[in-house]
């Protein structure tokens, strides 16, 4: 399968701006062959705590709809990851620039609700009365413009959990239609091999990390991005963003990385785009040739 990873600066709060800006930048991969795309984390907005409320997005999400739209217009895989608001009213979107429509308002929620793709409405009652409990990161795939499945961050760093409640969930997105199943962990969560360990044990065949991983920590990326593909054996794509934000810089270092933690496309620091070609069923041969599935002994490790 021919992947790739949006490297993107995000401009901070500015959603119209940043939405058209992955829309054109997906469409690039496109061009180039990928069947699977990957944003950044928070990619539409930045981590926008000075304007949470504008930022966030209430389901149905109209910048899920454009992605919706795009991956269906595009027979492709989209993945990233916004600010939910669990209540609330939809943000207003307007029109792209660079020749791609950007659908807004009643239009694109309208195509969303009544296709057959669209979200189910079903939400969870959040436990707390605060405020930070409103607000969830919240990880999406789309495949062909269905809703494969979304993903909630379970682990928030440090000032993200002021903001940000925690998913309680770490399972695999099944594709029906690649027969395929991704595991999703955002930023933070590759520290945790746990978190990949659990999605490879539940099945995923590719592991896909969104982040905004900030300098000056691109070593710990870098061995972290490619130790979590080596210790799992499955191919691994760590989208991490560029450019600035009020509090910190970022360094890129995005990879495409095989189950046998071969890079098979790295960024350096700058906005692009990068494609790789990741076989999906090499896992088992590597599997065959070094047993380490077979070979854990799940009796000697502490269930804490």
């Amino acid at each position: 399968m021919k992947v790739a990873c949006i490297q993107m600066d995000v401009l901070q709060c500015r959603k119209q701006e940043n939405l058209e800006k992955a829309l054109y930048m997906a469409l690039k991969a496109v061009k180039k062959g990928a069947e699977l795309i990957v944003f950044p984390e928070v990619f539409s907005t930045g981590f926008c705590y000075e304007n949470l409320s504008h930022a966030a997005e209430s389901l149905p999400s109209p910048t899920l709809e454009n992605l919706a739209c795009f991956s269906e217009a595009n027979d492709c895989i989209v993945l990233g990851s916004i600010i939910q608001k669990d209540k609330g009213e939809a943000y207003r979107e307007d029109v792209g620039e660079g020749g791609i429509e950007v659908k807004s308002g009643n239009d694109a929620k309208k195509d969303f609700i009544e296709g057959e793709n669209g979200f189910s409405g079903k939400k969870k009652e959040i436990p707390g009365s605060k405020k930070s409990a409103l607000y969830y990161n919240l990880g999406f795939c789309f495949e062909s413009g269905a809703l494969a499945g979304t993903y909630r961050k379970t682990h928030p760093f440090k000032a993200e959990n002021g903001y940000f409640a925690k998913g309680s969930s770490i399972e695999p997105i099944s594709l029906k239609k690649q027969n395929l199943k991704i595991g999703f962990e955002i930023c933070y969560e590759l520290r945790f091999p746990e978190v990949a360990r659990k999605l490879s044990l539940a099945g995923a065949d590719l592991l896909v990390t969104v982040a905004a991983f900030p300098n000056p920590r691109a070593e710990h990326w870098k061995t972290l991005a490619k130790a979590r593909a080596i210790e799992n054996q499955i191919p691994h794509i760590a989208c991490n963003r560029t450019g600035s934000a009020p509090d910190c810089t970022y360094f890129g270092n995005s990879m495409i990385i095989d189950a046998w933690g071969e890079v098979k496309a790295e960024a350096d620091s700058k906005e692009c785009v990068i494609v790789g070609d990741l076989d999906l069923a090499g896992k088992e041969e590597i599997r065959k040739d070094i047993p380490v599935f077979e070979d854990r002994r799940i009796e000697l490790y502490s269930d804490n």
